[in-house]
């Protein structure tokens, strides 16, 4: 395999669209003001609109000035980003347009491309046939494609293949955004960086994990797209099982792209299947209804939608990892939408002491010990202990569960807060897929998955409706409470 090199043209397709304004460029932008971007690396932008340089560099501009704080712009930065920028229409069913592309890519680069698919997964295949047959993609050349990848195992596959046909795996960078978040990378510090974690990060110590992924927003003018997915397709399948595996996976020998992703796929290949016999027990699907959120009213998802659907917008799982490490021990999974409060966030409750040497009603304060890692809306790990409540003590001793908190705000308050895809951006044009997601690893999950939602279908699982601003249907607190557990809110 030959060494990748820093990318000298960036092209990304879809480069007028939401993702694009939202995150890719003011990523770029910030690449750019810190001198990360490798000097003369020219970024040609493409999709169907027919645009001059001018205009496309006018819309960089304002999506940039939009997004990018005016007290955190610096001019010199960027005049030297859209001093890199180009473009060219093109769309990917239009052969000739796509030989001008191609043409155009030929013209710019001056060593190895990184092209970015920002576009629907639909187009992931045709786009690199195209960039294939008009000798756009060959050695020197890698391809980021974003979530998902596919709606199922079969068109997974399908996708796989075709960009499989055009480009070597080794060059083909899975996008998973949240892999590029400042708090899933101190998730792997703290776990192998620290001797203190890792010989309690099994199922002799640990009682149960908690993954919970919280989103406050409905469809938000994506109904289309969302009801023809749905929370376990757009988050579950990959975001959540994601992070399951970073918690799960055994120590990598290096930190560096097979060894990581050879760990992670283990963790895939051990969950236990949840099926048609077991999906009634194991999982809750929901759908909200009209609520609140933060005192404000908001409608139900068939509202927004504007027809009935039986698409669900929250998904509740009880899994379980089948290998020495955590046997016995349940991953509960959550996620949805229109909940209380946006929050993504791991939670590993330790066991119990074994005995208590305090007695009477100091025992009954005795809490397990909890690690929290927070992922989002803020950065934070908190561990929480038992310790004395202040005081004489004269009817006995008194304990109580304290936290030990690391706010990243202010432990590392000068450093500024970074878009994940500044660091995916980063690695990828430099050629490092360590925080990129291999093909076994989509299609491991989706089979997962498939599993999940051919159950609820043969079962007749219809979502069960919760009010917006809830945590979802009283059935998930049933998932987790009648094995012991209760969820963290």
């Amino acid at each position: 395999m030959t060494q990748p090199v820093p990318a000298s043209l960036l092209t990304i397709f879809g480069a007028t669209g939401d993702l694009a304004r939202r995150m890719l460029l003011p990523s770029l932008y910030s690449l750019q003001a810190e001198r990360l971007l490798p000097d003369g690396m020219r970024i040609l932008g493409t999709a169907r609109s027919e645009l001059d340089r001018e205009t496309f560099v006018a819309e960089v501009e304002a999506s940039i000035c939009e997004r990018i704080p005016a007290h955190e712009r610096d001019a010199g930065a960027l005049r030297g980003l859209l001093e890199r920028l180009d473009y060219q229409a093109a769309g990917v069913d239009d052969d000739a347009s796509m030989a001008a592309l191609a043409a155009r890519v030929q013209a710019l680069r001056d060593g190895d491309v990184l092209y970015h698919l920002s576009t629907a997964p639909r187009f992931y295949g045709p786009a690199c046939q195209a960039l294939a047959a008009h000798g756009a993609a060959g050695p020197g050349t890698r391809v980021m494609l974003e979530k998902p990848i596919g709606k199922d195992l079969a068109s997974a596959v399908a996708i796989n293949d075709s960009v499989a046909r055009a480009f070597d795996e080794d060059r083909i960078y899975r996008v998973d955004h949240y892999l590029g978040k400042e708090g899933v990378q101190n998730l792997i510090a703290l776990r192998f960086g620290n001797a203190l974690f890792e010989p309690l990060w099994n199922a002799r110590h640990i009682e149960q994990v908690q993954i919970t992924v919280g989103e406050t927003v409905g469809v938000e003018g994506r109904g289309d797209y969302y009801d023809d997915s749905g929370a376990m397709r757009d988050m579950l399948q990959n975001h959540l099982l994601q992070l399951l595996c970073l918690v799960a996976m055994e120590p990598p020998a290096r930190f560096e792209p097979t060894a990581v992703r050879n760990e992670k796929i283990k963790v895939l290949r051990s969950l236990r299947a949840i099926g048609a016999h077991e999906v009634a027990a194991e999982s809750v699907a929901g759908q909200y209804g009209a609520g609140a959120i933060d005192g404000v009213a908001v409608p139900g998802y068939a509202q927004e939608l504007g027809r009935e659907s039986r698409t669900e917008t929250f998904v509740a799982l009880r899994a379980h990892i089948d290998n020495w490490r955590w046997s016995g021990v349940p991953f509960y999974l959550r996620t949805g939408k229109r909940l209380p409060s946006r929050s993504t966030e791991i939670y590993i409750q330790f066991r119990k002491v074994p005995y208590s040497i305090f007695g009477g009603r100091t025992a009954a304060d005795m809490r397990p010990n909890g690690l929290v890692i927070k992922l989002q809306p803020e950065e934070r790990i908190e561990l929480d202990l038992m310790s004395k409540t202040p005081g004489l003590d004269r009817q006995g001793l008194r304990l109580s569960q304290v936290g030990l908190d690391l706010d990243f705000h202010e432990e590392f308050a000068s450093a500024r807060k970074r878009i994940a895809y500044e660091r995916l951006y980063l690695d990828a044009i430099e050629g490092n897929g360590t925080l990129f997601v291999r093909r076994d690893e989509t299609e491991t999950a989706w089979a997962w998955v498939d599993a999940i939602l051919d159950g609820w279908r043969s079962q007749g699982l219809a979502p069960r409706p919760y009010p917006a601003g809830t945590w979802g249907p009283a059935a998930a607190v049933s998932l987790i409470e009648r094995h012991g557990h209760s969820w963290r809110e």
